[in-house]
């Protein structure tokens, strides 16, 4: 868990509406909340032991969410990955737990599912089969 109070979560998302929103939710439930709009600026600011869970989008341009999510584990950054996307695919539960991915939730049914799951891979802690 990080110094602060709140639980810190990082959302990566090339649509700025999205960030916007998940940013809003996540920070009326108590979370503190960073923002990026692609996967380069996320690896560019993040340290290990400043997050305590990522929220990454899957389609994005020039890296998507799961390679992303394997150049975390690559850095031994251990904070669980919450996957989201709203392009379905029967392949990406299985790419995404290959790559340490813990949830992966569908947009635009977020909410409350988003927030459960966080609060879930908090406390479960770390990669998938780490």
């Amino acid at each position: 868990m990080s110094s602060s109070a709140k639980p810190t979560v990082y959302v990566v998302d090339d649509d700025a509406d999205v960030l916007g929103s998940l940013r809003f939710l996540l920070e009326t439930d108590g979370f503190d909340v960073r923002t990026f709009r692609n996967g380069a600026s996320l690896l560019n600011a993040v340290r290990s032991t400043d997050v305590d869970c990522f929220v990454i989008d899957y389609k994005m341009p020039d890296m998507n969410g799961i390679d992303l999510a394997g150049r975390l584990r690559n850095r031994d950054i251990a904070a669980p990955v919450i996957l989201i996307t709203g392009y379905p695919d029967e392949n990406i539960s299985a790419k995404a737990e290959a790559a340490g991915v813990r949830h992966v939730l569908m947009k635009p049914l977020l909410d409350e599912s988003l927030v459960t799951r966080i609060r879930g891979a908090i406390l479960e802690g770390g990669p998938v089969g780490g």
